[in-house]
């Protein structure tokens, strides 16, 4: 672990310490080898800084400091500053930035092309479908994916980008060692290859609920526009579009059903002005945004004939819309055996057409 990050540490884990207070520190010295080397007349100039502070930076590291250090290096997990070079310039935008990042993997420079796809834990299967599709999509053109890691919507965005060979940064309300919900550890790891883990908050702090507010903003402020997929009239989904709009960042919103609680969010984001999503091309095109790679072959633009598709094929797909349909379902209605519809419907997987999901049920993404 680099010294600086260990100071960094050190200095963020001392009582009474706030980020505040750490971005008036790093503000007025500019360099955090000057804050150690400063002496108690120069460290009290600084704005929101004690005799107290003081006091527990003189005396050095404690035992807990120690322990989340132990736990950095072996998590391998790098900590910088919006002093450092690598800190994301998305944030500088806006004056109430963090001044740490807490990171595992890597955030490069051109994950400053990046759009937010977000939205409810309790998600349907439908929606999910959405929140996949977009991001897998939006990934084909270098977009960098920016997310939750949260159950639902944030998950299945994150899984549309890595997926596609593409980049995806998770924001975390709580420390970076920590995963929650724990059932993403799996999506974690693959996070931290593809992409990043990152978070504001100390090693070890927990995901407590008024975190995730103060999280949101990162989320929002990451990001060139904040796409909300599904989400009820009281989900934190329409505090991050707030922060978004706060900071004057385009907010988009998937249309959903009438009546149904996991779109009456998202549908009132359009009534108050949330531009609409029905396809990419909607995003792509209200932002204007500078396209670093040309568009794959992607389900939207191809035709289902041009896949050569056989008349066995063909037949399944009929059936398969976008809600899941059980095999059992599927080989009531063609009349064939399971293990026949199965080798068919992994052959539609291969080629990116349907997606099978748990409980053998099966769903169209093309």
């Amino acid at each position: 672990m680099e010294e600086k990050s260990i100071k960094y540490l050190f200095l963020y884990s001392l009582p009474k310490m706030t980020e505040r207070k750490l971005r008036n520190l790093l503000n007025y010295f500019k360099d955090i080898d000057r804050i150690f080397e400063a002496d108690k007349e120069e460290i009290l100039k600084v704005e929101g800084i004690d005799e107290e502070i003081y006091h527990f930076l003189k005396e050095g590291m404690d035992k807990e400091t120690e322990e989340k250090v132990k736990i950095a290096e072996k998590l391998k997990i790098k900590i910088i500053s919006f002093l450092d070079e690598g800190y994301p310039k998305n944030l500088l935008r806006f004056s109430d930035f963090p001044p740490l990042l807490f990171i595992r993997g890597e955030i490069k420079k051109e994950d400053s092309l990046a759009l937010a796809v977000i939205g409810t834990r309790k998600a349907s299967e439908y929606s999910k479908m959405i929140a996949y599709r977009l991001a897998k999509e939006l990934s084909d053109y270098g977009i960098t994916i920016i997310s939750g890691l949260a159950r639902g919507i944030d998950a299945s965005a994150h899984k549309g980008a890595i997926e596609n060979n593409g980049r995806t940064i998770a924001v975390l309300g709580c420390g970076v060692d920590i995963c929650y919900p724990a059932e993403n550890r799996k999506l974690m790891e693959e996070i931290i290859e593809k992409g990043a883990v990152i978070s504001e908050f100390n090693i070890s702090v927990k995901p407590e609920s008024y975190n995730f507010p103060q999280r949101n903003r990162i989320i929002a402020g990451l990001s060139l526009g904040v796409i909300a997929v599904a989400c009820p009239i009281n989900s934190g989904v329409l505090n991050t579009c707030e922060w978004a709009s706060n900071y004057g960042i385009e907010v988009f919103a998937c249309p959903g059903p009438l009546y149904r609680k996991e779109c009456e969010g998202t549908n009132k984001l359009i009534k108050d002005g949330a531009k609409i999503v029905t396809k990419i091309e909607d995003i792509l095109e209200e932002l204007s945004l500078p396209l670093k790679k040309e568009l794959k072959e992607s389900g939207i633009e191809i035709e289902l004939s041009e896949l050569g598709l056989n008349e066995k094929e063909k037949e399944i797909i009929a059936l398969i819309e976008e809600n899941p349909i059980y095999i059992d379902e599927i080989a009531e209605k063609v009349n064939r055996p399971i293990n026949e519809i199965l080798e068919t419907l992994l052959n539609l997987e291969m080629k990116g057409i349907v997606k099978e999901l748990p409980g053998k049920r099966f769903i169209k993404i093309l």
